[in-house]
């Protein structure tokens, strides 16, 4: 056939359906689905609600902060520091716990209130030093970590206030483990905040074309100082859950997290540039890493070679933002 001929209508209908589906992120349910079913066949355990509970609760962690962090990567920064973070945030609120007297609500308030220190800390030294996100956030992964080991002298702080774990550990809301029901009011959350406000509209603006944004009256620099702090708050609210689960703050929690959070992020249709993304596709992408590392554990799979396919799988994720901006 020559260069000149048309192509067969099948091959150009298949095409069409190729390139639609990577330019509307549609691929990520594809590849969410065709997992579960590959998983299905693998190994018999997979599809029991059982297991399901168990992926969901693995994956609260990531997909809590994946809310953040896709109002950051849509408004055009990067937040690598998330996973010290929320080891900072969880240190804290242990420490100041067993100040008085276990209170739950307590701990809980601190948490909250360091991640959104850290994160206001990140927005602010991006927007006044006119230096990369990425930068930054890179220093304070280091310093959040840091301060974590320092102020426990790298031993895990106990956690004994039984309403603490039960909020946001080991209960249930109507047969729901707390930590997916966590994940799902941070995902409406997220969803209202980003899909049907006008600050939502703000951070795709100002993600797109910043400069742009500005000259059109919107306050880019407090966008991205708000976005960052949120970002910091959630994972305070994930060093919550992290920590009533295990019942104990560690230091050391959460070491490379950011990179999950991250490639959930963009498997779920952020583009690395800004401008695009959804809460959904970030909460899918999240669940495609969980869906991947819970099948390759039920069959047996080294988890050498599991680190090495969640390499791969952000090597794929990438290739796919690059082909979404073109």
């Amino acid at each position: 056939m020559s260069d000149t001929e048309p192509e067969p209508a099948v091959a150009l209908t298949l095409k069409n359906a190729w390139h639609t589906l990577i330019a509307t992120g549609g691929l990520i349910y594809v590849g969410l689905l065709a997992l579960m079913i590959a998983f299905a066949f693998a190994s018999p355990v997979f599809l029991t609600a059982e297991n399901f509970a168990n992926i969901g609760r693995q994956t609260t962690l990531v997909s809590i902060m994946a809310v953040g962090m896709a109002l950051v990567i849509i408004n055009g920064e990067f937040d690598l520091s998330v996973g010290s973070t929320m080891a900072l945030s969880g240190v804290f609120a242990a420490i100041t716990m067993k100040m008085v007297g276990h209170e739950w609500i307590v701990g809980a308030v601190v948490a909250l209130a360091t991640g959104a220190m850290v994160g206001m800390v990140n927005g602010l030294l991006t927007v006044k030093l006119m230096m990369p996100s990425f930068l930054i956030t890179l220093g304070s992964l280091s310093i959040a970590r840091g301060l974590a080991l320092l102020v426990t002298g790298t031993r895990p702080v106990n956690i004994l206030s039984e309403d603490y774990v039960m909020i946001f550990g080991e209960g249930h809301v109507v047969g729901i483990p707390v930590p997916i029901v966590w994940t799902i009011v941070c995902t409406i959350g997220g969803i209202i905040l980003l899909h049907f406000s006008t600050f939502g509209r703000k951070i795709y603006a100002t993600g797109g074309n910043t400069t742009a944004a500005r000259y059109s009256g919107i306050n880019t620099d407090f966008v991205k100082v708000t976005t960052l702090t949120i970002t910091g708050m959630l994972a305070g609210l994930a060093a919550l859950v992290l920590t009533a689960r295990s019942h104990a703050a560690r230091p050391d929690a959460g070491a490379g997290i950011e990179l999950d959070v991250i490639a959930a992020v963009i498997l779920g249709g952020a583009a690395l540039g800004g401008g695009t993304g959804t809460i959904v596709g970030a909460l899918v992408g999240s669940l495609i890493i969980g869906v991947l590392n819970n099948g390759l554990n039920l069959v047996g799979v080294d988890p050498s070679l599991q680190l090495a396919v969640k390499g791969l799988i952000i090597w794929f994720a990438i290739a796919l933002s690059r082909r979404r901006v073109r």
